[in-house]
Order: C-alpha cells, then structure tokens, then sequence
C-alpha cells in the first residue's frame, strides 16, 4: 500500500507542475503563435494501448501518440518509481518506454500506468503482466467461439464453452477490419477480458490457445487478433518484404502494380467477388492491420492461413519466409517466434479424391520449418471436414499451437510437441517399411479409431499411385500393394482432403509426406 501511495503521490505532483507551467504560459500568446497551438496535434494515446490490457513481461511497453509539438510527456507505472519523460518531435508525434519486470506464476495483480501531457492526464487501469501473442490469417482464425450463421457453426459445444470462459487473466482485443494502400498509424479495438459475455466474440484458435497457456505457465495472457477472411498471404506482407525476394517480387507484386487495380480507389469496393479480388492485393492488409501495431512489444505470432493461396504450390514457402521475416524486421524484437497451421483437409467442393494442389501446399508450408528459424507448425490431418472449410473443432488446433509454443518458447523440453514425422523408408521384397523421427514418435505409433493406417499409396516406376495397405510393427508403418511390386515412392496422405488417423500415443497426428518430387 505504501508503494501505491507513492505512485499517486508522485503522479499528482506531476500534474500540479503540469498544471503550474501551463498558467504560466497559457493565456499571453501572440495571435499567431495561438494559432499554432490551436493547430498542433491534440494529446492522444495509441488506440490499441488501453485499459485491461495485458503487457508483455520482461520487455519494455513501449507508449506512444501525438501531442503539440516540443512539448514534454511523463509517464509512470505503479510498477516504477520515477517517472520518464519524453518530447514530441518537430510533427507532434511522442514515444517512450517503460521498463516492464518479469512476471511471477500466480500473480494476477492489476496494475495502472499514467501519461501526462500539461493539465491533462490519461490513466490505463486493471493491466495485467504476462504474455502477449499477435494472432492472425484469414477465416479458421478469425471464426469466433459462437456461431454466425450461415457461414460460421462455431465451435465443437460453443454454448456450454462459452458459458465456462470465465477466465478473468486472459484478455483479448480484435482489431478491425480494414485494408488501406498505404501503411497508416492507428488501429480500431477494445481491450475485454474473457468472460461468458464476451469470449463468443473470441477467436476459437486463439481462446484455446490461450486457455492452454495460462493454466501450464500461470501468467496472463493477452491476445491481439488482427485476421479478415477470404485474405491471401501477400496482402499481409510489407511491400518492402515482398520486393525484398525477386521471385516473390516477380510473382506476386509485380503483376499487381503494373495492373489498372494498383491505381484503382480502394472506395469502390462495392461487392464480396471484388472484396476478395482486395484482399489477395499485395501489402493492403498489412498497411492497415499489422504496420499499427508494430510498437506493440508482444511474446510471438500466431498463423493460420492458407486457404487463399491454395494453388500456390512451392511458392508460398518463400512468401510466408518474406511474411515472417518482414514482420520480425518491423516489430524489432528480435527472431520472434512465429507458429503457424498447416492447412485442414477440404475437398474445395470438387470431390476429386485424387488431386494434390492443397497437398503441395502444405508441403510448402512444412517447408518453411525448414528455412526460417524460430518457427513451427501444427498438423490437422485428423480433425478436418472434408465438406466444412471452417472446421469446427478448433480446441485441439489452439492446443497444438500452444505445444510449439511451450515446448520451444517456454522451455518445456518434456511436452510432445509434435506428432510421427517421416524419417526414412527401406523395401524388403515388395513390403515398404516406413520410419519416423524418434522425437516424433512420443509414446508409440497409434490410430484413433483402432483401424489399420489410412491413406498411403505406393508407386513403381511408372509412377502411378495405389492404395497401400498399412500396419503398425514396432515404431514403423510397414506398406504393402499387390499391384505394385517393385516401389520406388511413397506417399502418405497427399491429396487435398484426406482425413487421418494415424498418430502418436499422445493424440498428435502424422504429418502428410512423399519421397517423391514428380510433378503431375
């Protein structure tokens, strides 16, 4: 108590020399530097720095907004003794920084923060110190826990998930939708905590990934959800990111600025066929929706796309590379960790149980792993719906997530953070015997439906795929096809909506593979 007296007691002083300095110069103005004033830019604070937020642990809370010009701001956490004082520049623009501790497992303590600016004073209160995760992609993150009607379900049992979110340590703010052709400063949102009466307004993906988090680490959790369905991954990209790579530059920025789109007026969007022709434009969501936010010190990224750019292929690896890599330059927190979903099974309503453009896909996405540091992604070959594009099941994609991240972010070396991944294969005979990684593997190789393996095919060297039949021998998958007697390749659910069941013990599914590179 005797600390928070001092916070209070330092804060009004402050405000009684703010208030002394500005009688002592307000009224005498000459008319033309009363002008100036009433020109200069008002005092403001970021919009997405409020009241109930969480803030990241251990790392500076960097604040910042307008104010007329030469003029100091004073800011003070309960959590500080001093204030920090900081000055706008020559366009009325300020920022400055607070150090922020490290927080403790169990402590939930609310605190507030201050910034003076002359007479005037805004306070943030009932901030928490914890954990912050940037969540965003398009409509398999962005669906919320309740249902919308016709487009959406929501999720598995939304009503009675709801009515149990009484998790007062998570917050979460949405940010709104909006796509501008030029990087701007602010954003639209407000800070909730998550509570019955507003977790159906909740990302699925990210409530659970959240809900996972707080209950193993103890902290808080704060999550800013900035995603727009229908998007394409380039409209999240920087173009500086974009032009940065000239194969991503030639196929994906390019082609866009030398278009008549490129000096079209975002203003005549009138339709849903032209929004989603807006939303695969280059950089136009992230002008909007992730330059803002770039101040905000935060733990890591969340991805979930994919569906927009579905033929792809290859490509997407290097524009997810350029995607991440643009984002960690601008949030300037270092490699930040960026964990992401492969793509969910989906027959795109075409009902081609041979076609492989979204298997290549993920393909490319799990390359990404393999390019870019600090990342990891979360397989869902066993819980989609093959004739639902917005599976409903998102616990077990919030959960997954939040494996990589324990595992890999928060240090929790003994958490399975991932299901049988291929190693190796050898042939005896005409038996395929199929290994995996051993870290993958967990506990042992499983099906959740105690059923044989689903969805290998073997090929000889005509290169034509059938159906194997599959059992597990020890910690292999051994394969089998009469029709192909001498195979060269394996594959192992790779068309565009096999629904799997093979796994660890742990409830972690295979990722898809082949060990060819043949193109069709």
């Amino acid at each position: 108590m005797r600390y928070l007296n001092g916070f209070f007691l330092t804060l009004l002083n402050l405000m009684l020399l703010h208030a002394a300095t500005g009688q002592q110069t307000g009224n005498g103005l000459p008319d033309s530097l009363r002008q100036a004033k009433q020109d200069a830019p008002g005092f403001t604070l970021a919009n997405v720095l409020q009241s109930h937020m969480v803030v990241q642990q251990a790392r500076p809370l960097k604040l910042w907004g307008t104010a007329p010009a030469g003029t100091g701001i004073h800011m003070l956490a309960d959590w500080q003794k001093e204030a920090i004082v900081v000055q706008t520049d020559a366009n009325g623009k300020w920022q400055g920084q607070l150090p922020v501790p490290a927080a403790t497992p169990g402590n939930y303590r609310a605190h507030s923060l201050s910034i003076i600016h002359a007479e005037d004073t805004m306070t943030l209160t009932d901030i928490l110190i914890g954990e912050v995760w940037l969540c965003s992609g398009q409509s398999n993150m962005d669906m919320e826990m309740k249902a919308n009607p016709p487009w959406l379900e929501g999720v598995v049992d939304y009503e009675k998930e709801i009515a149990a979110a009484d998790h007062p340590a998570i917050r979460f703010i949405n940010i709104e939708k909006k796509f501008t052709k030029a990087p701007i400063e602010e954003v639209k949102g407000n800070w909730q905590v998550v509570l019955p009466q507003t977790a159906g307004k909740l990302s699925g993906v990210a409530y659970y990934f959240a809900r996972e988090l707080q209950e193993k680490l103890q902290l808080p959790v704060g999550l800013v959800v900035t995603s727009f369905g229908g998007s394409a991954a380039q409209a999240w990209t920087s173009r500086e990111a974009l032009a940065a790579d000239p194969l991503v530059k030639e196929h994906y920025l390019d082609p866009y600025e030398n278009s008549p789109q490129a000096k079209e007026s975002l203003d005549s969007i009138k339709t849903l066929e032209k929004l989603f022709e807006v939303l695969a434009r280059p950089a136009l969501l992230y002008n909007a929706m992730i330059y803002p936010l770039k101040n905000l010190s935060i733990r890591g990224f969340l991805w979930y796309q994919g569906e927009a750019n579905k033929k792809d292929g290859s490509m997407y690896t290097r524009l997810q590379a350029a995607l991440i890599r643009g984002w960690r330059k601008d949030f300037a927190q270092g490699e930040l960790p960026f964990y992401y979903v492969q793509m969910t099974p989906y027959n795109w309503e075409e009902s081609d149980s041979t076609a492989t453009y979204y298997a290549r896909l993920r393909e490319a996405q799990e390359a990404v792993m393999k390019q870019v540091a600090g990342t990891g992604m979360a397989v869902t070959m066993d819980i989609g719906e093959a004739d639902n594009i917005h599976p409903r099941n998102k616990k077990d994609v919030g959960i997954r997530l939040s494996k990589l991240a324990l595992h890999h972010t928060y240090n929790q070396k003994n958490a399975v953070y991932l299901g049988p991944r291929y190693s190796k294969y050898t042939v005896k005979g005409n038996t395929v015997r199929v290994a995996f990684d051993p870290e993958s593997i967990g506990t042992g190789l499983t099906t959740t439906d105690q059923q044989a393996p689903k969805h290998f095919y073997l090929a000889g060297k005509d290169r034509v795929f059938y159906p194997a039949e599959a059992c597990i021998v020890g910690e292999q998958v051994w394969l089998h096809s009469d029709k192909v007697k001498k195979p060269v390749a394996v594959r192992y659910a790779f068309t565009n909506y096999p629904i799997t069941n093979l796994g660890n013990k742990e409830g972690l599914p295979a990722m898809p593979f082949r060990t060819d590179q043949w193109e069709e």
